[in-house]
């Protein structure tokens, strides 16, 4: 039987990150062939998902990145079972692992099980949360992601809120680059990512184009329905102002704003693009919460 020395179990639990017992009775069972031992310790890992894969992993953490030209910005929601794991320190290093691995990574994966092959150093997504996984004995996923990349004038933004259990993320293209980088704009990038913060349900599209045609026409059709019997010449002003309360549920860009209720998103967004003197555009949001 190989000698199983102290830098041999540090080597192996530099490479895994688990416990030392752990990585020593796996260089013990596998008569020191790191190999077998690295899988061994990695089936750990899947066997504790497929016995915990019907518990909820409802808490998390929430985290994001930016290149340096702030022209890419990824943001990740590392789930969990609980929220004492979701405060880990090792648990939030993997989540920052994720998402600065998918800053760097070419592209955007197109979804979560491409973001598993994604490259974390020797290693991959998918490998290194399973190695949590192993080390803490909790089902943990990464749940959600968002990776966006502006092309041409504008601005992107995050906020992930005190918790860390809710992150939003925005993207305003401009006409000027003078526009893109000035105060207002950052301003208004803000505010609107404390709106959908606040504010936004999940299913929110962006414009009325986004909502989905079946559900337009139903709303339509139950609103022509409740307003039978009502005067030819008003039915139509009733039917259109039931729609509007429609896609004000719905639609990010005709809710009130949360800091001024007396004015829509679009009409402040609209109102700094005329200050600037040029066009701006909310082109796309996300909003990633735990437990969604």
């Amino acid at each position: 039987m190989a000698n199983i020395t102290a830098a041999m179990v540090k080597e192996l639990r530099q490479i895994t990150d688990q416990a030392m017992m752990d990585c020593k009775r796996a260089l013990q069972e596998t008569d020191g062939d790191f190999d077998k031992a690295i899988e061994i310790l990695r089936e750990k890992g899947q066997k504790v998902i497929a016995k915990r894969g019907d518990r909820d992993a409802n808490e998390g953490k929430v985290v994001t990145h930016k290149s340096d030209d702030g022209k890419t910005v990824t943001m990740v929601l590392l789930a969990s079972e609980t929220d004492f794991t979701s405060k880990n320190d090792d648990f939030g290093d993997v989540a920052n692992k994720v998402s600065e691995s998918l800053l760097a990574h070419s592209g955007v994966p197109a979804d979560l099980e491409a973001l598993g092959n994604v490259a974390v150093g020797s290693k991959t997504v998918a490998i290194e949360v399973n190695d949590l996984v192993a080390k803490i004995g909790e089902k943990i996923s990464v749940s959600q992601f968002s990776k966006y990349e502006l092309a041409g004038s504008g601005l992107l933004h995050t906020y992930v809120h005190f918790n860390n259990k809710v992150g939003t993320l925005v993207e305003l293209t401009t006409g000027t680059e003078e526009a893109a980088a000035s105060e207002a704009l950052k301003t208004l990038a803000a505010d609107l990512c404390m709106h959908i913060t606040a504010i936004v349900p999940e299913a929110t599209c962006l414009s009325r184009d986004d909502v989905d045609a079946a559900e337009v026409e139903e709303a339509r059709a139950t609103a022509t329905e409740e307003v039978k019997g009502k005067p030819e010449n008003i039915i139509e002003r009733i039917v259109a102002g039931k729609m509007d309360k429609f896609f004000g549920d719905f639609v990010l860009l005709e809710q009130p704003f949360v800091k001024d209720d007396k004015k829509k998103v679009q009409e402040v967004i609209s109102d700094l693009a005329k200050k600037l003197g040029t066009e701006i555009t909310l082109t796309r949001f996300n909003k990633i919460k735990c437990g969604s």
